[in-house]
């Protein structure tokens, strides 16, 4: 099982009493970009373009427990940039796990050897390692040799030391299906609690803007990867750290619209409008603004352009959990069976924006 009993049953509490109060739009994870500021510059990342004045800032510790605490979360995605990088790290996380918040540390593992005894083990601490694939394959993406093995390094170490510790992948437009498959497994092997697995973003930012993925590309991608999955014993199953609609969605098979609120944003600028991905938006000064005055109807697919090929976890796992509470037996349905891997594809939803824009 990816996700431990405790977060489940946590992470269920949060959402049903939202739903009993009659919310329609609550936050799950929290975004936490500490810094902009990292020690790779990977060609599918848009965080490392900012100058060099906004990658020297940092979110103060009393800011950022703040931000949880007006947010409200039971999640906290803790990115960047680079978060090992920044002195206030440690403290920040050890004032999440202190609210029993459940923290996911994004890192690519390179300073965690030097780092990783300023952390303590906790059922509410998870170490999210970046890997995009095998050696080659994550090499390339990260554009620099020898970051693979660092990483590898780092999960043996981490596990070792008794941290949970998951794999956080994002594939690209030359992903090939048996060469994923032999990652998984391979990371499977590793013993990592679960794999977040997403399609790239095309960063309006990033240095390329020729390895991203289409979205129907993607989902015929990700129907020939849960094939060779679905083909592994039972032993050697793969364990994603998503709910099954999610999956089922990457496999092309739910018609879901974005929803961004589910997964805000706090940066060195504030409250990011609309998500992390999306960075010429502007900023709200505070939580409330940011989900009372952000025009949420302006994104998604077919309401915007630059939300046309989205497909990422950031945007969709919110959609398809609150889906799994209002659907409960289909929920249950592709938990069992696995996501459908034949037939044909839910339609997109309608655009929007030409006749808007006329």
């Amino acid at each position: 099982m990816a996700v431990p009993l405790l977060q489940m049953y946590r992470v269920g509490r949060y959402i049903a009493a939202r739903r009993l109060r009659g919310e329609k739009r609550y936050p799950l994870v929290l975004m936490l970009e500490p810094l902009f500021q990292c020690n790779l510059a990977c060609a599918g990342c848009g965080k490392i373009d900012y100058p060099k004045e906004v990658l020297r800032k940092r979110v103060s510790v009393a800011d950022a427990l703040h931000a949880v605490d007006e947010c409200g979360a039971p999640i906290v995605s803790i990115a960047g940039g680079e978060p090992l990088i920044a002195h206030e790290t440690p403290q920040i996380v050890a004032g999440i796990v202190a609210r029993r918040r459940f923290v996911y540390l994004c890192t690519n593992a390179l300073l965690l050897a030097r780092h990783i005894d300023e952390y303590r083990p906790s059922p509410y601490l998870t170490f999210s390692i970046h890997l995009d694939g095998e050696r080659r394959r994550h090499d390339e993406s990260v554009c620099q040799e020898g970051v693979f093995d660092k990483a590898v390094a780092a999960i043996r170490l981490a596990r070792a030391r008794g941290f949970r510790v998951t794999i956080n992948c994002t594939l690209f437009n030359d992903a090939d299906p048996d060469e994923v498959a032999r990652f998984f497994d391979a990371a499977t092997a590793l013993g990592v609690e679960g794999i977040t697995v997403s399609p790239g973003y095309s960063y309006q930012h990033a240095p390329r803007q020729d390895v991203f993925l289409g979205r129907n590309t993607s989902k015929r991608l990700f129907r020939e990867i849960f094939r060779r999955g679905r083909a592994r014993p039972r032993r050697r199953r793969w364990s994603f750290n998503h709910s099954g609609l999610f999956l089922d969605f990457l496999a092309g098979n739910q018609s879901y619209q974005c929803t961004p609120w589910s997964n805000p944003t706090y940066n060195v600028f504030g409250w990011q409008r609309p998500c992390y991905l999306l960075t010429d938006e502007g900023s709200a000064p505070t939580f409330r603004s940011l989900m009372d005055d952000t025009d949420w109807d302006h994104y998604g697919v077919g309401r915007n352009p630059l939300c046309n090929n989205c497909m990422a976890h950031c945007g969709y796992e919110g959609t398809a959990v609150d889906d799994s509470f209002a659907h409960p037996l289909k929920a249950l349905k592709v938990l069992l069976r696995g996501p459908r891997l034949s037939g044909p594809m839910a339609p997109d939803p309608p655009v929007l924006y030409a006749e808007r824009d006329r």
